[in-house]
């Protein structure tokens, strides 16, 4: 049966009836009439066989699904052939294709990697989004395997996640394939994070290299033999020595020498990487060197006491490889075995430049430690970096071992790590900007060394200073290269080793502890982890009790306190409330009376005392007056102490007590105050950690008094953040509610893809600020008359955010928006039927003016008794709000029968930045008698409004009941179609 022709245009409306888009919808977008939009859905179902519009739908979908490029296979490319290994290519995916986890097992060299790598690229085809390749090897510890396999997936760290979890999230919709090469000396860590991955995950498959079996119950182990030696001379052992052997020399070795070459291979057990080694000393050594040098390297071997036959044929391959060499060449193999990532000369130079090697000795012996195959050659845009293979890595630390060497030169190799990472850390930002490859890369090039080094250096008490020194400046590193987890993690490690330093006990050692941990809980708290600041705001008090260091502790002691409130919201478990007074009473009596003491006391008895950050356990009828009071105080004194980050913290808390006390101005003016602060201060933890705080809630307040230009300002400057890369959902939050009040539309729609992304890679945590951003996107949505999309984000909501809060607080307003855009005033009026002082809580901060000035529309256009009275006392509330006060201008005007200044309210909403409620205001002018005059009160004195209140509908398209689709674009965009 010939395939159907479709017309362009027919395409088109395919597409968007793929969107779920009703005729009049196609139309607009397509510029055409609903007429043709019906002629081209009639001759696509004639054409496509298809009964209903409904399967026309799901065609296009599957289309486009069709259509869509599936994303490259992130796999290493082999430099040099793939050779044989036909039965266990086939067997290993087969294997891979009946279980969704396999383990190809076998000891070092023989050929583990390059099977698995060569089964994941023709299989790579059957998963939709890619297979992707993960080296273990230069993983420094177990605690680093996740981050590995995070590193090559993209993906970031998630506040209040662990990175597995943030890991599991980002796969669990995803037909991946995932290789994790060289998984033995992390297998304790690769078993149960598998387990955990593939119970998350069921479209993800794992195919693992190990000298050893994972040892977990869903495993399929897949032994990988050597290379086979039958056919003799047409064996797929000796193609390969052959192979490379021409590789080598340029030349093939001659065809009668195949049998010969068998018999080597025979002797070498037919280990890829021995095999591979052999043939690379062919050019120079011929068969009858090869067979001399490798037959005494055996004997010595045979029968020792260390692993399986296999593994003695692979050492004999080192050792006889070795054994060829120069001493001078020995040394350098071993010396460089240190580096567990490509390294440069001027690198091995460092480490392993003493005698016999100077400089010169060390470059000349790299090039031929290459020319050997021991080393390989990684050219790049930046020069040539060497690298050993990792078995060849471990040969050379053993005999670095045997040499009495080791100290000596992982000493050296913890001086270049510690002279790399100040170097990174020092950069200014024009030199990092001006760095070969970029700042990242240089990081990313020297992280594991850095790591490396410092595993060895922590377990040598003479070297514990230095541990320290490297654990510090890696912390440092990492926070700027956003990995926040691993900067929180080195900050308590070099706190553990100021405690175990040979000064414990000591002012110094413990003073050093005492910083180290309160600047992991300020990295704690940009990682969003109230538990974890907690925590170490208190380890670092009891650091400071130990250096002698009253006053430091009961800064600390307040810090924990302030956190326990300011951050609830962070909380997995939130302490006691009487274990949170009691610490405030103990930092009160260890306090000096210093200004920094004091500054911190009187921030934490405005959190515990007076609720100023209204917290989760705090009372929901707080509208103290006094909290103004501690708050003031606590900005005075953190102003007096000279320090920006507590006057920060202190603004926030002025900032919410003038919400409880019905001042949202005063509450917006503080939050101002702190982003023209903080602006000034360099980077650190600590600022960084207030500077998106400060964004967030400057963007919140704004909204709160219909400050919308500043609001969507401060809500792109904190979307942009560095902070908040990885965290798309909290970044976008305030933005997202902050375009939908505007009527950017197109915006709202990006910025929730973003969200919605970013949400559910981050485990769909909760938040006060995450439930009213997918509200805001759900109002858009019904705006635009999409109840489908506006479900499923308010289904979201309910996920993201709190119940009480949507119904009491901003869902209110946002349902009662979308109801008065209906014609539904009567419903959008139940929506917000408590007075605003009976919902308090939830409407203080950001909703209470809009939820007053919704509330009398709905109250004008549902014809309620009270709505004068009530428009008389919202503009008590909102006064000084353009937008709010603009919705009770348009309210009286409907309420008077005044069309003519009911169309006037338009300029008002479109100099306040809210062109949505500008095109709303144009509408129901038109809807309540168009410019006919500018009215008296005497038409509208029942409280109806007219014709809009008595039965108009401005709804199903945002028009007085016979309005088109294309106009409710109109009134949802403030423009034409």
């Amino acid at each position: 049966m010939p395939t159907p022709v479709i017309s362009p245009r027919e395409a088109d409306v395919l597409a968007l009836l793929g969107e779920h888009l009703s005729n009049a919808e196609i139309a607009a977008r397509l510029f055409i009439s609903v007429r043709t939009v019906e002629s081209h859905t009639s001759s696509l179902l004639r054409k496509l066989a298809l009964p209903d519009r409904r399967a026309l739908s799901r065609r296009a979908v599957e289309l486009a699904r069709a259509e869509r490029p599936r994303p490259a296979p992130a796999l290493p490319a082999p430099l040099t052939e793939f050779v044989g290994r036909e039965r266990e290519r086939t067997a290993l995916a087969l294997l891979l294709a009946d279980h969704r986890q396999v383990t190809a097992v076998g000891p070092g060299g023989v050929g583990k990697t390059r099977l698995a790598l060569a089964v994941a690229a023709e299989a790579a085809g059957g998963f939709a989004d890619g297979a992707w390749f993960v080296d273990l090897a230069p993983v420094a510890g177990p605690d680093r395997v996740v981050a590995a396999v995070a590193a090559v997936l993209g993906i970031g760290e998630q506040p209040g996640q662990g990175l597995d979890e943030v890991v599991c999230a980002a796969l669990s919709e995803r037909r991946a394939l995932l290789v994790l090469d060289n998984c033995e000396q992390v297998r304790e860590v690769v078993a149960p994070f598998l387990e955990r991955l593939l119970a998350a995950c069921p479209e993800v498959r794992v195919l693992a290299t190990s000298r050893a079996r994972l040892l977990v119950p869903f495993e399929r182990v897949f032994p990988v033999p050597p290379l086979s030696r039958d056919g003799g001379g047409t064996s797929e052992a000796v193609a390969l020595f052959v192979e490379r052997a021409t590789a080598a020399a340029g030349v093939a070795p001659d065809p009668a020498l195949r049998d010969g070459i068998a018999a080597v291979c025979e002797r070498l057990d037919g280990m890829a990487l021995a095999i591979e080694l052999a043939a690379a000393r062919w050019p120079t050594l011929g068969l009858d060197g090869l067979r001399a040098g490798l037959s005494d390297q055996l004997r010595i071997l045979a029968g020792g006491p260390r692993a399986d036959d296999r593994h003695r044929s692979v050492r004999a391959v080192l050792d006889w490889s070795h054994e060829l060499l120069e001493p001078a060449d020995r040394a350098l193999l071993r010396r460089v075995s240190a580096f567990v990532l490509p390294f440069t000369a001027g690198a091995a130079v460092a480490v392993a430049g003493f005698a016999p090697l100077d400089a010169g000795a060390v470059a000349d012996g790299l090039g031929r430690l290459a020319e050997q195959s021991l080393l390989t050659a990684v050219p790049s845009a930046h020069g040539t970096r060497y690298r050993a293979l990792e078995t060849i890595r471990q040969y050379g630390a053993e005999r670095l071992d045997g040499a009495g060497e080791s100290a000596r030169v992982r000493g050296r190799h913890l001086d270049w790590c510690l002279s790399g990472a100040d170097g990174l850390a020092g950069a200014t930002d024009e030199e990092r900007q001006l760095r070969e490859g970029g700042w990242q890369a240089g990081f990313d090039a020297l992280a594991e060394e850095l790591r490396t080094a410092l595993a060895w250096a922590a377990e040598r008490p003479e070297r514990r200073p230095d541990a320290r020194r490297l654990a510090l400046g890696l912390a440092g590193l990492a926070f700027d290269r956003h990995l926040l987890g691993e900067a929180q993690q080195r900050l308590e490690q070099a706190a553990t080793l100021a405690d175990d330093s040979p000064t414990q006990g000591s002012p110094t050692g413990a003073t050093d502890a005492t910083g180290a941990l309160r600047e992991a809980a300020r990295v704690a708290g940009c990682r969003r982890l109230g538990d974890d600041m907690y925590r170490l705001h208190r380890a670092a008090a009891a650091a400071a009790l130990d250096a002698g260091d009253p006053a430091g502790a009961a800064r600390d002691l307040a810090a924990a306190a302030t956190v326990a409130h300011r951050f609830s919201s962070t909380f997995a478990r939130l302490p006691a409330a009487a274990e949170v007074t009691a610490l405030l009473a103990r930092a009160n009596e260890l306090s000096d009376g210093s200004p920094a003491a004091s500054a911190a006391l009187a921030l934490a008895e405005a959190a515990v005392l007076a609720d100023a950050y209204g917290s989760v356990q705090g009372s929901p009828d707080n509208t103290a007056r006094e909290t103004v009071g501690y708050a003031e105080r606590a900005v005075d004194l953190a102003r007096r102490a000279g320090d920006p980050v507590a006057e920060s913290a202190a603004l926030d808390a002025l900032s919410g007590a003038h919400s409880w006390a019905g001042e949202p101005f005063a509450a917006a003016g503080a939050a101002r105050r702190r982003v023209e602060l903080l602006a000034l201060v360099p980077r650190t933890p600590a600022t960084a950690h207030e500077q998106v705080d400060a964004l967030a809630m400057a963007a919140a307040t704004a909204i709160g008094v219909g400050e919308l230009d500043r609001a969507r300002q401060w809500g792109r400057q904190l979307a942009e953040h560095p902070l908040t890369a990885e965290v798309g959902h909290h970044a976008t939050s305030w933005l997202l509610v902050a375009d939908a009040f505007a009527g950017q539309e197109e915006d709202v729609l990006a910025g929730g893809a973003r969200f919605l992304r970013a949400w559910e890679q981050g485990g769909r945590p909760r938040s006060f600020s995450l439930g009213p951003a997918a509200a805001a996107v759900a109002m858009v949505h019904g705006l635009r008359g999409d109840d489908g999309t506006r479900a499923s984000w308010l289904a979201v909501v309910g996920r993201a955010g709190t119940e009480e809060e949507h119904r009491h607080g901003y869902g209110a307003v946002f349902d009662a928006t979308v109801l008065l855009h209906r014609g539904e005033a009567g419903a959008a009026l139940e929506r917000l039927s408590p007075a605003p002082e009976e919902v308090w809580k939830w409407v203080s901060w950001v909703w209470l003016h809009w939820y007053a000035a919704v509330r009398v529309e709905a109250s004008v256009l549902s014809g309620h008794p009270e709505a004068r009275e009530r428009l008389a006392g919202a503009r008590a509330t909102v006064a000084g709000n353009p937008v709010a006060l603009a919705q009770l201008d348009r309210a009286q005007a409907l309420l008077d029968g005044a069309p003519a200044r009911v169309r006037a309210t338009a300029a008002a909403f479109a100099a306040a930045g809210c062109r949505y409620q500008s095109a709303r205001s144009l509408r129901l002018a038109e809807a309540a008698g168009g410019e006919d005059g500018d009215g008296d009160g005497s038409g509208g004195g029942d409280g109806s409004g007219g014709e809009v209140g008595s039965g108009g509908e401005v709804g199903s398209g945002g028009e007085v009941g016979r309005t088109p689709r294309a106009a409710a674009q109109r009134v949802v965009t403030g423009r034409d179609s």
